[in-house]
């Protein structure tokens, strides 16, 4: 017998929804091309200031911050680089790997066609999504691990290019691993990433090797002392407040309820996503390039990011009902964060009362 699906899914008024936001599917290259070459010039001007300023000045302290925040949503494109129409924004893309993706070791293919699986409605949720780990449903401390494993993030990454890549070219089985349990960016250290899990970077061998040389490069012009060592630390630093900020934003993407046995439907997938129109000037700041939208993104992945605002608007004042669209809806980040540690802490408690009766 199938299972019956909870009657928010039978309300939801997704055909009306599409017919509400169906003219905002169009990507505009002049914004993508604006907004990321302002801000990824504006990162690396803060980054050297931090560099070169001395220690502990205010000046040091603002470009770091200023270098944190431009970099991160520099960094986050490669979200949308995911969701472009295949074979387009060529250029774009190549842009976005020799200023952004290959500079911090994360280049576009680590997040091409994995991705997109997060999006399959008989993926999402499920123990083959990479991107995606029942939270809610374990203890609070797991989340906690979640976000200090940032921490070592930068550190794996610069192995996993600098050593491992031509380790990997060296010894062919090794070539297999490296492949299916170091090249995604996910959130499931137990993901392995299949095989043709590509989409458009058809050149992730290139992008590859481009991030080995230039972080063997950098090391090496550090050991020779053409660079400080500073340079290193100033570029872990920086890695790692961006990896600690976007976990923060992860956490506060989804619900994160489903224990993976349930596929869900696209419905389903958005009631498990969040939605955080906040502040518009704080709130872009930990969850750029249109990612406070996420739940509405979820209903709409071709969407670009800056047209997410505009149809959020839409959905929340045009739909007949928006009862069901609204239940996605937290005022902030510290809201959603509460929201789910206290699931959290309930399924613990009831687990643990569990425990006691057995």
């Amino acid at each position: 017998m199938s299972e019956e699906k909870p009657p928010y899914v039978k309300e939801f008024p997704l055909r009306e929804a599409h017919h509400l936001v169906r003219d905002l599917m169009t990507p505009n290259p002049w914004i993508y091309w604006t907004d990321f070459l302002f801000h990824i010039t504006l990162g690396w001007a803060a980054f050297f200031t931090a560099l070169v300023s001395p220690l502990f000045s205010l000046w040091q302290l603002a470009g770091f911050i200023v270098a944190v925040l431009a970099l991160y949503r520099s960094a986050i494109f490669v979200h949308e680089l995911a969701h472009l129409k295949k074979g387009s924004f060529k250029n774009f893309r190549l842009a976005w790997n020799a200023l952004c993706g290959i500079p911090f070791m994360i280049p576009s293919f680590t997040y091409d066609g994995v991705h997109n699986d997060h999006h399959k409605p008989d993926v999402y949720g499920t123990s083959a999504d990479g991107e995606y780990l029942p939270f809610a449903t374990r203890r609070p401390a797991e989340m906690v691990v979640y976000v200090l494993l940032s921490f070592l993030i930068p550190i794996f990454l610069a192995v996993r290019f600098v050593l491992l890549t031509p380790l990997s070219y060296l010894i062919p089985p090794l070539r297999k691993i490296v492949w299916e349990r170091a090249s995604s960016l996910t959130i499931d250290p137990t993901y392995r990433r299949a095989e043709n899990a590509i989409r458009n970077d058809l050149n992730w061998r290139q992008q590859e090797i481009a991030a080995c040389l230039f972080g063997a490069s950098t090391i090496a012009l550090v050991v020779l002392g053409v660079f400080p060592y500073s340079l290193l630390v100033l570029w872990y630093l920086i890695a790692v407040t961006v990896f600690i900020l976007n976990s923060l934003r992860t956490l506060a993407a989804h619900a994160y309820r489903n224990p993976g046995e349930h596929k869900m439907t696209l419905a389903e997938q958005y009631l498990d996503s969040i939605n955080i129109p906040g502040n518009f000037l704080i709130t872009p700041l930990w969850a750029p390039v249109g990612l406070r939208y996420h739940a509405t993104h979820h209903l709409f992945m071709s969407m670009p990011y800056h047209n997410l605002g505009k149809a959020q608007r839409r959905l929340v004042n045009g739909l007949t009902d928006n009862t069901q669209y609204l239940k996605t809806l937290r005022s902030g980040l510290w809201d959603a964060l509460t929201h789910i540690w206290r699931e959290s802490s309930q399924a613990a408690s009831a687990s643990q009362q569990h425990d006691n009766q057995c």
